[in-house]
């Protein structure tokens, strides 16, 4: 088997705090409390530090929805202890947070906005209430603004107009933003509203933006999706949903130290950089001295001394990084760098180790970025690597058979065992999704590659190589469709899966991963 490695998927579990109380539910408790017209439930696990990090926010929402006299109830499941909930509802990682309604249990919404009690609030209200509140009047409209970070309104003369219906059908699909409308000649005149019309009223930046242009469904929706979020969003776990949960898959990275004497200046250069991207590319910095940012700069390949530092990744099907070549970080390098890449001109960044002494000392060859094309693609030589992580439990394992594989084979000529750190070298011929992936690259000029999935024993990989990759192997790219992609350390413990997010982590279970957000 292999660890899976996941790059940002948010896996929220399901919490049932009923009544505001935080009080835990058994499974013969569940059936009578999800009878109740609207419960948000919640598994956790009491180890998961992501379950421990969102518990106060979680009882905050509890308690804002009981001072408010709601329908709605909260409580929540331990998964460790009622692992039929847990299974029943398809619960594979922590925490998920789930919504029933109507007692029906078949079909419960999963949750999908941030982690804050305001979060959970306004998403549970867009599930529970209208779409859009109506603000008959101006003490109602600036109450939505202040008690918001981010706000949207529809000013319409006629609520049963078309475009005031079109309105209300985005604010349907925005889940995480409290949306409002208004026809009062007085509201207008308050906010200086001439016409009918949107208005994304925020407390950063610009502090309101107004839509100008047709409106429709999608055009607001880009609208919305282009000005909710900062143009410079620093990276917490509070702000990790927004971030990579977002429509912008073009990411720009910042890690700076806050307690730089520079701080406030090198934000003001990549805020100005910012400003002509909105929409293309999102700007995000990061604190570099806050020890659970470290996961991220090892990701890629940098270390505290080496900040401040740019990086910019794409979260497509496979995440790419790019490096500036001008390290100076200036609005204008900024620029240039960004503009470059949206114009297509700036090749991936690949991480690599400078190539050993004593690679080829050993049975197995020591592979690093800046050898591997001239190893692996020797058009003399069968090549058998193993892409490993340090970390890797399994890849422990695998090693000592691994090196027996190589002493093996070591008087053969045309056959070379060797092994890669896929968490420090990387390579644009293979995309290493899991750990450990082992890769046959065949003698001749064709670049073949062959995943290897057969037995991971001695006489499986030995029948492998002297069948010239035939006995156990596949072409190149039918991937287990549950491993996902990332290379970062593990969190301690004794799970049998280590799940590592990007920015982020938890614990699987050994259950089939669903794929969310690829970042």
């Amino acid at each position: 088997r292999k660890i899976r490695v996941i790059s940002l998927t948010y896996y929220l579990v399901i919490y049932l705090v009923l009544l505001g109380l935080n009080t835990p539910i058994k499974q013969h408790a569940f059936q009578s409390n999800t009878n109740n017209t609207l419960i948000q439930t919640n598994y956790y696990a009491p180890w998961c530090g992501h379950c421990k990090a969102l518990a106060p926010e979680y009882a905050k929402a509890a308690g804002m929805l009981k001072a408010e006299s709601t329908d709605i109830r909260l409580a929540k499941v331990d998964a460790t202890e009622e692992s039929e909930l847990a299974q029943e509802f398809g619960v594979r990682g922590y925490p998920t947070i789930k919504f029933f309604k109507g007692g029906e249990k078949e079909n419960p919404k999963e949750y999908s906005a941030g982690r804050q009690a305001d979060d959970i609030v306004n998403w549970l209200k867009k599930r529970t209430g209208p779409a859009a509140t109506t603000l008959s009047d101006v003490t109602q409209a600036e109450s939505l603004i202040a008690d918001n970070e981010v706000a949207v309104i529809g000013f319409f003369k006629d609520v049963e107009s078309e475009d005031a219906k079109v309105f209300i059908k985005t604010a349907e699909a925005v889940d995480d933003i409290p949306f409002g409308i208004v026809s009062n000649d007085a509201v207008f005149s308050k906010f200086e509203v001439a016409k009918d019309g949107v208005v994304l009223f925020k407390k950063f930046d610009e502090g309101r933006n107004t839509f100008d242009g047709e409106i429709s469904k999608e055009n607001l929706l880009n609208f919305i999706k282009a000005n909710q979020l900062p143009l410079v969003i620093e990276f917490t776990e509070q702000t990790a949903p927004k971030i990579f949960g977002g429509e912008i898959k073009s990411h720009i990275l910042m890690f700076v130290p806050k307690t730089a004497t520079d701080f406030q200046e090198k934000m003001d250069q990549f805020k100005k950089a910012s400003e002509g991207f909105k929409g293309k590319i999102l700007f995000i910095f990061i604190d570099s001295d806050v020890d659970d940012n470290q996961r991220i700069l090892e990701f890629f390949g940098l270390k505290k001394e080496e900040c401040p530092a740019i990086r910019l990744i794409t979260l497509e099907e496979e995440m790419t990084k790019y490096k500036p070549e001008n390290s100076e970080i200036t609005a204008e390098n900024i620029i240039t760098f960004c503009t470059d890449f949206t114009e297509g001109k700036l090749k991936p960044h690949l991480m690599s180790q400078d190539i050993p002494e004593d690679w080829d000392k050993n049975p197995v060859k020591v592979l690093v970025g800046k050898n591997f094309e001239e190893v692996a693609f020797d058009p003399a030589k069968n090549v058998f690597v193993e892409f490993y992580a340090p970390w890797c439990g399994h890849c422990k394992q695998l090693a000592p058979i691994w090196d027996q594989l190589g002493e093996k084979f070591k008087d053969k000529a045309n056959i070379v065992v060797a092994k890669m750190d896929s968490t420090v070298n990387e390579i644009e011929a293979v995309k290493v999704h899991s750990f450990p992936t082992l890769k046959f690259f065949p003698a001749g000029d064709d670049r073949k590659v062959i995943d290897y999935n057969g037995e991971r024993t001695l006489d499986g990989f030995t029948k492998f190589l002297e069948s010239g990759g035939k006995e156990g192997g596949a072409p190149a790219g039918d991937e287990d469709e549950e491993s996902i992609f990332l290379q970062n350390k593990p969190l301690q413990g004794d799970q049998d899966y280590t799940i590592i997010f990007h920015l982020s982590c938890t614990h699987l279970p050994d259950k089939k991963i669903e794929r969310k957000i690829l970042i």
